[in-house]
């Protein structure tokens, strides 16, 4: 039997006014790294900013995070690191921050590295010049906790997922203030981006007795407190379980991996740009219904939801949550079936290789996974693939 770990980071700090924590930190320098204009907008920016001068330090910023942070982006960033040299980089917003401010953390500190090395999982020892905090801004993708992150290669249309426990993260602060402010449609996205993170990793062939507990108690939160947060973004009570929802469910699949939605949905977002967490809930359905066959464990997750069909309950959700049933639906990028079509076979083959594919519970194949697409574009049942 091989050893496996448990990795999160060193301290999580959560709760409301958990942003001030910046204020009793140690050191001469930070960077604060972040996307568009929100964090700005409600003011958080300049929060963690006052926070951190508080704590005696010189506070620089690097701004500009796309949704899908390219490569370019990253390198750009560490190279603003340089200049200023912190002891600190915190990352501040949505996901895309996160995931950008990892990458520009690796690039602050070995300027030289190359991103195929990265690809291939071969990361620096970090830590050398920084340490890192993370504090998002919605409850969805988890980077605050995980050792994973995602960065687009736009001339060819590919999303690497990159894992290192290096990235982990020094310290995650979770203000459910931060979450407050999302909209109810980025609310529901990022919402069922944690029921995906849960219920795949509890299913992964990599799961364990420390991964399972996490994963299920993430996905009764999601299950209970999502429509609520979508309906009432006000409802401090929702926005905070369903926070640290994000948070468990990004302990127990950073430990576990994930499977073939995030393969499939990393690969659809590199071809059309659509967000993540929106192709994750479409897709969830259809993979569940691919994966009953290899593995009992949805029938545990029914029993602690107390339902009889997961499938119809998730597909039940995203229509409360305002999300289509299926890709063709989808309306916020152009995904006519013309472009599906002929992007499917190169999409599929890039999906199938994905590395989350590894612990999918069902060993499959490009095949496989093209009739996959095919169901979740079309609405057709996955149970006979």
């Amino acid at each position: 039997m091989s050893l496996q770990g448990f990795r999160v980071p060193k301290e999580i700090i959560f709760g409301e006014g958990a942003l001030s924590h910046l204020s009793t930190l140690e050191g001469k320098r930070a960077t604060l790294v972040t996307g568009g204009n929100s964090m700005k907008r409600f003011g958080f920016l300049d929060e963690a900013k006052k926070q951190l001068e508080k704590a005696g330090m010189e506070v620089s910023i690097v701004d500009g995070v796309e949704p899908n942070p390219s490569i370019e982006t990253v390198i750009r960033g560490g190279r603003e690191m340089a200049e200023f040299n912190p002891d600190w980089i915190i990352a501040i917003g949505g996901g895309s921050a996160l995931d950008a401010a990892k990458v520009m953390w690796v690039y602050y500190e070995y300027p030289a590295t190359k991103f195929e090395d990265l690809v291939a999982f071969k990361f620096p020892k970090l830590r050398t010049k920084a340490k890192f905090i993370a504090v998002p801004s919605t409850s969805g993708t988890a980077s605050e906790i995980t050792a994973f992150t995602v960065i687009t290669d736009p001339e060819n249309h590919i999303k690497y997922p990159l894992v290192s426990a290096e990235i982990t993260p020094d310290i995650a602060l979770l203000d459910p203030a931060l979450p407050a402010k999302m909209p109810a449609h980025i609310t529901a996205n990022t919402g069922m981006d944690v029921m995906t993170h849960a219920v795949e990793a509890y299913v992964s062939t990599a799961a364990t007795s420390y991964t399972d507990p996490l994963a299920m108690e993430a996905i009764k939160l999601v299950y209970k407190q999502l429509p609520v947060a979508y309906v009432d973004g006000d409802n401090m009570k929702a926005r905070e379980d369903m926070h640290n929802a994000s948070a468990l469910a990004g302990m127990a699949f950073t430990n576990a991996s994930l499977g073939l939605v995030h393969s499939l949905a990393h690969k659809i977002g590199g071809e059309f740009g659509i967000t993540h967490g929106l192709a994750n809930s479409i897709l969830l359905p259809y993979i569940i219904e691919y994966n009953m066959k290899a593995t009992d464990k949805f029938k545990e997750i029914e029993k602690q939801l107390e339902i009889k069909d997961l499938v119809e309950e998730l597909k039940t959700l995203n229509k409360k949550v305002g999300i289509p049933v299926t890709l063709k639906e989808v309306t916020e990028v152009d995904m006519s079936e013309e472009k599906f079509k002929e992007v499917l076979d190169r999409m599929s083959k890039n999906a199938f290789e994905d590395p989350c594919t590894l612990t999918n519970p069902r060993v499959s194949s490009i095949e496989d996974v093209k009739a996959i697409y095919e169901s979740a574009y079309y609405g057709r049942t996955a149970k006979n693939i």
